[in-house]
């Protein structure tokens, strides 16, 4: 009799293991169909309100709009790239005015680039846009739904060591003057 239940038991372990590789990979495959629908959302406000900037670019004003004024190593470190990469974007931003670039007065060889009045604009304009679409799609989920998602998405943007919106979008804001004096060097 104990060989049996242990039999049992041994078929509902290996029964168990077994399926977790499937319901990971499941779990993987929700992220990406969720990670889809949302960089078509920031697609979709990106090309109405930000002709000719990419989200890669996007990624750059959003990352000194959370962060404020940032060296390009600092920024290519947040935004996991090649420094050389930041520095072609942040070439391509300063033509749009869409940030700016200084050297920084305690080391002349390090170089500060932060948001310009328009760019800050930008960023909010889109965020807004985002929000209100985002907004649009969870009212059609049921609120019990929505709380999942909730609980869900915090812990998924925890773990992958985001910055959380409303820190930078809600509450704490970097008011365009105050990107402008860090770039320029002055203070208030």
């Amino acid at each position: 009799m104990q060989l049996l239940l242990y039999a049992s038991n041994l078929g509902e372990t290996l029964r168990a293991v077994s399926a977790a590789p499937a319901q990971d990979d499941q779990l993987v495959d929700a992220v990406l169909g969720a990670s889809r629908a949302l960089v078509a959302v920031a697609a979709r406000s990106l090309d109405d309100l930000a002709e000719g900037v990419t989200l890669a670019q996007y990624r750059v004003l959003v990352e000194l709009a959370a962060r404020g004024p940032q060296r390009v190593a600092e920024l290519a470190g947040a935004l996991e790239v090649e420094r050389s990469t930041v520095t072609r974007m942040c070439d391509r931003l300063v033509r749009k005015r869409l940030i700016h670039r200084r050297r920084e007065s305690r080391d002349r060889r390090a170089v500060l680039v932060a948001l310009t009045a328009a760019g800050r604009t930008l960023v909010d304009r889109v965020t807004h846009r985002r929000r209100e679409e985002i907004g649009r799609i969870l009212e059609r989920l049921a609120p019990r739904d929505r709380a999942a998602v909730l609980r869900a998405l915090r812990a998924f943007a925890d773990a992958a060591g985001t910055v959380p919106e409303q820190d930078w979008s809600l509450g704490w804001n970097l008011a365009p003057e105050d990107s402008e004096a860090a770039v320029h060097g002055r203070t208030r």
